[in-house]
């Protein structure tokens, strides 16, 4: 795994919305949507839900209701993560219908440089099906990135102890090889080759993902698109493929990709234990999804009629769904209802007032005076934070961070109790946008929040003067591994 606007409301009113060939929009109520119910979620998902991102709800074909979490926004792309999966296995799927491949050709006929000198027979018997499945045989995941050789061949070296198809094990690098079969089959990479066959005619512009030292897309994750393209994702599988008048998909293989394929559990109240399809989760309520790390989720209700796209930065994914089934569900009737004026007043008032918390606190402290203007080096650190400092910012009327970070200086402005636009980086990572607020917490203590609006991580930077040091702390909401950084201590100079 790799390791500022309003809120924002479109219920009716197609010309706002940056998706290009847009779902068209409708009030709630003439879909057969509470809109009492549809409030009584995002309020809870607003409380309940570590941080929300977006969220739009997809009626029979139409937007009923969507809202941003400032500094989110309908524009922005969204990193999904392992939902890419369940693009990935489309693209499969496509390369099937075009006589490519069989999801019954063995893994070992498409690499044919890379095969183990003595292939066990476990190896030899994994077919395309079974990395589809997640039931390639594997006990752990092939380390992929840890490895010098091409990835494909360190898939193809790690140990196969379980007869493939008999064993579940969730397993990013069997997305991989998916995406490195469709290549060599078609001679592109899945994005290149799903542009013209899927993203274009669902109007999902300027797709991104990212690839392998060996130039495949990543498979398992790292594509990028916007909620509403999530959501013309799944509702392009809850129609079965179809897209219009065209065929994208073959309904058997939308039929087969989102049914029980492999048994992953016994729990009921669990929606990681209802079977697992083609790189898509069966859940609870007869649906079905793709779902990344975090809480990114396209849900199919094929029984409702409806397609739920929401992003998130949550370390709690199942309670997500809890509030979906809990609260939303029932306000999806059969039939339609009498426009509720006041609820839809209610709900759009919601939508358009949703943000991401931002810091609260002072503008100003008595260290200010002593403290802005001037920059506190680090020691060598793994953080590659060489220097920081805050400077009062008298046009914004916010606090700047400045210093250097991996060889680069930087600056980015604080809005003061708002949401600023900007962009950071951290550690050796690439520069990215991001939105900032901040506050002094403390006399001495200095808060800023850093949203990455293009993915699901917040990190909160803590900056406490004293002494003439300054302590540095960074925390971020959500991740692969330890989510606080060591402490740095820099003194002035």
């Amino acid at each position: 795994m790799k390791p500022l606007l309003a809120g924002s409301l479109v219920l009716f009113v197609v010309a706002v919305a940056p998706a290009a060939n847009p779902l068209p929009r409708s009030a709630p109520e003439s879909q057969g949507v509470s809109s009492a119910a549809v409030l009584a979620f995002v309020e809870a998902a607003d409380q309940k839900v570590d941080v929300m991102n977006s969220f739009m709800l997809v009626r029979h074909g139409h937007v009923v209701a969507e809202g941003w979490w400032t500094p989110y926004d309908a524009k922005s792309r969204h990193e999904l993560y392992s939902l890419s999966k369940s693009f990935t296995s489309t693209a499969v799927g496509m390369a099937v219908a075009d006589g490519k491949l069989s999801i019954n050709d063995p893994v070992l006929k498409f690499f044919p440089d890379d095969i183990p000198k003595q292939p066990t027979s476990n190896l030899t018997n994994m077919r395309v099906r079974d990395l589809l499945c997640m039931s390639t045989g594997h006990q752990t995941e092939p380390a992929l990135q840890a490895s010098k050789d091409p990835w494909t061949k360190a898939f193809l070296a790690h140990p196969v102890p379980f007869k493939p198809g008999t064993h579940f094990l969730y397993n990013t690098p069997a997305t991989y090889m998916q995406s490195a079969i469709v290549q060599k089959v078609t001679g592109q990479t899945v994005l290149d080759y799903l542009k013209p066959r899927l993203f274009d005619p669902l109007g999902i512009d300027d797709p991104t993902w990212g690839t392998s030292p060996q130039g495949v897309s990543l498979g398992g994750y790292g594509l990028n698109v916007r909620t509403e393209d999530i959501a013309k994702f799944g509702q392009l599988y809850l129609q079965k493929g179809k897209w219009g008048d065209k065929q994208l998909v073959p309904a058997e293989w939308v039929a087969m990709a989102t049914a029980k394929q492999t048994s992953n559990g016994s729990n009921p109240k669990s929606d990681w234990d209802q079977g697992y399809g083609f790189q898509f989760w069966r859940s609870r309520n007869g649906a079905y999804r793709g779902d990344g790390a975090f809480g990114q989720y396209c849900i199919v209700l094929p029984e409702k009629d409806a397609v739920i796209a929401i992003t998130s930065g949550t370390k709690d994914m199942q309670n997500v769904l809890n509030l979906v089934w809990d609260v939303l569900l029932p306000g999806l009737k059969n039939e339609r209802m009498m426009i509720n004026p006041e609820g839809v007043k209610k709900l759009q008032t919601k939508l358009a007032g949703l943000s991401v918390p931002v810091v609260k606190g002072n503008a100003k402290s008595g260290v200010l005076k002593d403290v802005s203007g001037k920059v506190y080096p680090f020691a060598a650190n793994d953080q590659k934070v060489e220097s920081l400092g805050l400077i009062h910012d008298e046009a914004s009327s916010g606090m700047m961070i400045v210093g250097k970070v991996n060889g680069v200086e930087r600056k980015l402005t604080c809005g003061e109790g708002k949401w600023k636009k900007g962009a950071w980086a951290f550690g050796s990572g690439p520069e990215q946008p991001v939105a900032a607020s901040g506050a002094w917490t403390a006399d001495d203590t200095y808060t800023a929040k850093i949203v990455l609006y293009e993915t699901p991580f917040i990190a909160t930077l803590t900056f406490k003067f004293a002494d003439g040091k300054l302590e540095y702390e960074a925390k971020r909401n959500v991740g692969f591994g330890p989510t606080t950084s060591p402490k740095l201590v820099g003194e002035k100079k």
